[in-house]
């Protein structure tokens, strides 16, 4: 399957705003994500495959460093390379702005984003305990070469 990656709008958001809870993940509301997606700290990306929207993923950016805020794949669509494509697109986006160092923190229980980061050179550097409704987080960065 082909998919295609470019910026998020809010368009875009309108249009997956019914199903945001039941086909992607509960945990970004749609209000909070209309924030995301107009401050100008932040940048997103949607995946499309066929003009239907797939997954979104999103950095914000903090002087010279970045936070990915989330990555999200369409329920049944995962396990098709999305996230790494979504992935791979912020880490460029975040090189072109210049930035160093790209953080995040990721759900313990999470193992196929914490392999994806890994293979993407992120390394664990610490944990919040009970982050995640009594589950830790783990925090991970990498640093970017210029």
């Amino acid at each position: 399957m082909d998919f295609d990656i470019n910026y998020m709008n809010l368009s875009d958001l309108k249009n997956i705003k019914d199903i945001l809870a039941s086909k992607f993940d509960d945990f970004w509301s749609y209000s909070i994500l209309t924030d995301e997606l107009t401050s100008k700290n932040s940048i997103y990306f949607v995946a499309k495959s066929n003009q239907e929207i797939v997954g979104f993923a999103g950095i914000k950016i903090i002087l010279d460093e970045a936070e990915i805020m989330n990555i999200v794949t369409k329920k049944d669509c995962r396990n098709q390379g999305i996230g790494r494509l979504l992935l791979k697109r912020l880490l460029l986006e975040a090189q072109n702005k210049s930035i160093k160092k790209v953080n995040l923190e990721v759900n313990e229980e999470n193992e196929i984003a914490i392999h994806l980061y890994e293979k993407f050179g992120f390394i664990q550097n610490g944990k919040r305990k009970n982050y995640y409704n009594y589950q830790n987080a783990i925090l991970m960065s990498k640093k970017l070469e210029k």
